[in-house]
């Protein structure tokens, strides 16, 4: 009997536990939401992902037609979905277009943009030719005061006017106008001629050497130089040797950074010449291809700067690298004190180049020719602007058009 009495007590409980099981269910069930409406199954999001990941290389945005749905996603969509939702489905599929993200490609500066000061400076000497019916004594004058001013310099105007004189004779010129155009010729002539290129070593890694006295953008040169470079391919490795100025290690180191490129420092005070040899023994390590060497840069009147110059570019020969290129960076407002230091510079470690910074500001630009002409060295890079895309090859023709118009 009390078998009996437990079996009962164990069926009600049992009873009431699955009813309060089955109410709770039911309770559930009406706060889920409602089934929802027809999605796009994932092989076809799949699809359109793939799609736009391939659609954000178009620099055209307009370019990029809207996801179309081919057969055999149809297909997909038919078997994933009931027959009466596929239509829907597939709409909502086709109704998803691609766009494409816009490519940003840097454009080049024009000389003829960022020369606007130097022309306003030079327009006002040579202005007064362009009217002139005739070319006599007092046109000379106005050109050679213009050409002085424009730093051009004394032995270079001199010669360049005996030139434009005798030309003037031989073809029968009579006008202002045609006397500047002659000019802008004698220029072209005078500025071309001259290999340009950054050069690399047949077996790397290739040194590229950056003097130049402090304040003229040499370390912010080289920051820009090592970001065009990775951007082309290289892998590079900048050498912090300008241990003797505060934060310049800092500064390169930032750029480096910025470029993706690798650093070599050492410490301040310390010795540069162990710090170059340093990196390019790295870069050899590593499989770098490019070194870029800053150097120290206080005053070139100091005799001390310009035999650790010397000792620089000697210790550099000696490692696994080889010096290509010693690049002198000069400030092109600084004008014929430019040529001045270019001298001292190229007589301590035998510049390839001259890297001219400021070009956009006040700088007159006659400084360019003044160092061609004088000392037969090269302007190989001119800064144009802020901008690491800034710093661009010279164009001669580009640069004497860009002063006269």
């Amino acid at each position: 009997m009390e078998i009996l009495l437990l079996f009962v007590v164990l069926a009600v409980l049992v009873g009431v536990s699955l009813a309060l099981v089955s109410g709770r269910r039911r309770r559930l069930r009406g706060l889920e939401p409602p089934p929802d409406a027809p999605r796009v199954p994932q092989q076809v999001l799949d699809e359109l992902a793939e799609r736009k990941a391939e659609a954000t290389e178009v620099a055209e945005p307009a370019e990029v037609e809207p996801a179309a749905i081919d057969e055999a996603l149809r297909e997909a969509v038919e078997e994933a979905v009931a027959p009466a939702e596929a239509e829907a489905v597939i709409a909502e599929a086709e109704a998803i277009t691609v766009e494409a993200a816009p490519v940003e490609v840097p454009v080049k500066p024009r000389f003829r943009d960022r020369l606007a000061k130097a022309r306003g400076l030079l327009a006002g000497y040579v202005g007064s030719l362009v009217g002139r019916s005739t070319i006599d004594a007092e046109t000379w004058e106005e050109l050679e005061e213009a050409l002085i001013r424009a730093d051009v310099g004394v032995e270079p105007t001199t010669e360049l006017l005996d030139h434009l004189r005798a030309r003037v004779k031989d073809e029968g010129l009579t006008g202002g106008e045609q006397l500047l155009e002659a000019l802008k010729d004698e220029l072209k002539t005078r500025l071309s001629g001259f290999d340009r290129s950054l050069r690399f070593a047949e077996s790397p890694p290739t040194v590229w050497l950056f003097v130049g006295v402090n304040g003229v953008g040499k370390t912010t040169t080289i920051g820009k130089v090592g970001k065009q470079q990775t951007a082309d391919g290289h892998r590079v490795v900048m050498a912090a040797g300008d241990t003797f100025r505060a934060a310049a290690a800092e500064q390169l180191g930032m750029w480096a950074e910025r470029a993706g490129a690798d650093i070599v420092r050492g410490a301040e005070g310390g010795d540069p010449s162990a710090v170059i040899y340093d990196a390019i023994e790295s870069a050899a390590a590593k499989g770098a291809d490019l070194v870029l060497a800053d150097t120290a840069g206080r005053l070139h009147t100091k005799v001390n700067l310009m035999e650790e110059l010397r000792k620089v570019r000697r210790v550099a020969e000696k490692g696994a690298g080889t010096v290509t290129e010693v690049l002198l960076v000069l400030d092109a407002t600084t004008g014929q004190n430019g040529l001045v230091q270019a001298r001292e510079f190229t007589e301590a470690v035998e510049l390839t180049g001259v890297v001219l910074t400021k070009l956009d500001g006040s700088a007159k630009g006659g400084i360019v020719v003044a160092i061609q002409a004088q000392l037969g060295i090269p302007v190989k890079l001119v800064g144009l602007g802020e901008g690491a895309d800034d710093l661009v090859p010279f164009d001669a023709d580009e640069f004497v058009e860009a002063l006269f118009s």
